[in-house]
């Protein structure tokens, strides 16, 4: 069986971005930002479709403001996950390492809580052995 690459620029695969966001925690540990989704009650890092005519970039951005009530900056590009969603689309979300610059968390009805925690400790709550593998491969 031939195994599909998906690829950024394929029609059919649904594209997504989104952040890594980080902060100095008390003890000077690097501390991550995850988000809970009530509607699927999960653990995952901020983010969402691109609309047409956005950059990746500016989609991740605005995911994470909008999901976190954080405005952040792009520190680099962490890497991507390709997967199969809920509804059986091909999807392939791509994240940045951000860093906080101002803003505060307000719960909604998308995302209800936020925790920031160390990554191992994040890496353990997340849901999603993508998500998670994401997190495994990187020095924050």
């Amino acid at each position: 069986m031939a195994t599909k690459i998906l690829e950024l620029t394929d029609v059919n695969v649904i594209r997504a971005a989104g952040g890594v966001v980080c902060r100095a925690g008390s003890s000077g540990e690097t501390e991550l930002a995850i988000i809970h989704r009530p509607a699927y009650d999960d653990w995952t890092l901020p983010k969402g479709k691109v609309e047409p005519d956005e950059s990746p970039e500016d989609c991740a951005l605005r995911e994470v403001r909008e999901e976190t009530g954080l405005r952040c900056e792009i520190q680099r590009p962490l890497g991507c996950t390709a997967y199969v969603d809920r509804r059986g689309r091909d999807k392939v979300a791509c994240y940045w390492v951000m860093e906080v610059k101002s803003g505060r968390f307000r719960a909604g009805i998308e995302v209800d809580k936020l925790l920031w925690l160390s990554l191992p400790d994040a890496i353990k709550r997340l849901t999603y052995p993508r998500d998670k593998k994401l997190l495994e491969q990187q020095d924050l």
